[in-house]
């Protein structure tokens, strides 16, 4: 068996979900002030280039955790109608997300298809969290 190219599978899955260009993210964010926007990055990837203002931030890996409220990692700002839009870097991992949040039953999430790195092309703000977070940046290298 071959393993799939996970790029070809998540283009795929892309006809299936709401796909938000940044200029649809940027209408959301001035149109709904409850709006959950979700950095699903890694803390190193945060740290390192900063985040969208206003998003929340929750690893890939914790996702479904911090969603469920059956779990004891359960967020509260986690709720099934909210509207809710996950970013990544390049709107892979985002397509996954969405998927797994729908498969739980959140009914009203989309992903930024073009990611963090989509958003900061345009020139868009970006939040330095280095300097608020207790995690630090990693020297660079010489």
């Amino acid at each position: 068996m071959t393993i799939e190219d996970i790029f070809a599978v998540t283009n795929a899955m892309k006809a299936d979900i709401e796909n938000l260009s940044v200029d649809d993210l940027k209408s959301e964010i001035a149109a709904n002030p409850d709006l959950l926007l979700v950095d699903i990055r890694e803390i190193q990837e945060l740290i390192d280039l900063g985040t969208i203002p206003a998003a929340t931030h929750c690893a890939r890996g914790m996702l479904e955790f911090w969603a469920s409220p059956a779990s004891p990692y359960y967020r509260d700002y986690f709720q099934q109608d909210r509207r809710t839009v996950v970013f990544c870097a390049g709107g892979g991992r985002s397509v996954l997300a969405v998927k797994s949040l729908e498969s739980m039953g959140f009914s009203n999430v989309a992903h930024l298809e073009a990611g963090f790195s989509g958003w900061q092309k345009q020139g868009e703000a970006i939040e330095d969290v280095s300097q608020t977070s207790k995690w630090m940046r990693k020297p660079k290298s010489a």
